[in-house]
């Protein structure tokens, strides 16, 4: 079991990335400083030891490897992408038997589960492209752990979009992180960009 949040960024930054990354699918390696910002304070909360977890679009296991390695009970890991599938059974082979692949897409996958956390694509190729991550994440658990752009037109969609979803947004930490050259359109070695990492939990109707 992780004790500090920097051991876990340093362990989710050694895992493997994607061998051949799709530009249609924003395929990034998810960041150790977001991933263990997100694990730590879904963590923090009592929403990941002893847990059921979905992480949807899991690419190559970088927030499954954390979530098990912080006491999830069981992860189940959703990917369209059967090359990244590939690597993240590599990733997570010391957990066997403690999660599951889903090879799909994340609407074809509808299993309830205690927490769902993830790193949806965001937008910059397929417009709105993270919508159907939080419909099917809304749809499937009641607490939601996400990373968005932190771009003052995504906060306000984000806060829209979750509560007429019946959710609210508890926690929004904000962040950087760094995406290496990789796709064509790419001008430099190193982006750094702002993001924000959201907790979301369902709307308890008192009536």
């Amino acid at each position: 079991m992780m004790t500090r949040k920097k051991e876990l960024a340093i362990a989710l930054s050694k895992l493997k990335g994607f061998k051949n990354p799709k530009v249609w699918l924003e395929q990034y390696r998810t960041p150790g400083n977001a991933a263990s910002e997100l694990l730590w304070l879904a963590y923090s909360l009592g929403d990941i030891e002893g847990k059921v977890v979905a992480d949807l679009g899991a690419g190559t296991g970088v927030l499954s490897y954390g979530a098990l390695l912080l006491g999830a009970k069981e992860v189940i890991c959703v990917e369209v992408d059967k090359e990244a599938v590939d690597v993240l059974i590599e990733n997570l082979g010391e957990f066997k038997g403690k999660f599951k692949v889903f090879i799909g897409d994340v609407s074809e996958f509808n299993s309830r589960v205690d927490i769902v956390i993830m790193n949806p694509p965001f937008g910059s190729q397929r417009k709105h492209a993270d919508r159907p991550f939080l419909l099917k994440a809304f749809e499937i658990s009641d607490v939601v752990y996400s990373i968005h752009l932190a771009k003052p037109e995504v906060r306000r969609f984000i806060e829209k979009f979750s509560w007429e979803h019946g959710f609210v947004v508890t926690h929004r930490l904000t962040t950087k992180i760094e995406i290496p050259l990789q796709f064509f359109f790419h001008r430099k070695k190193l982006e750094r960009i702002t993001v924000d990492i959201y907790r979301f939990s369902k709307v308890i109707n008192s009536r």
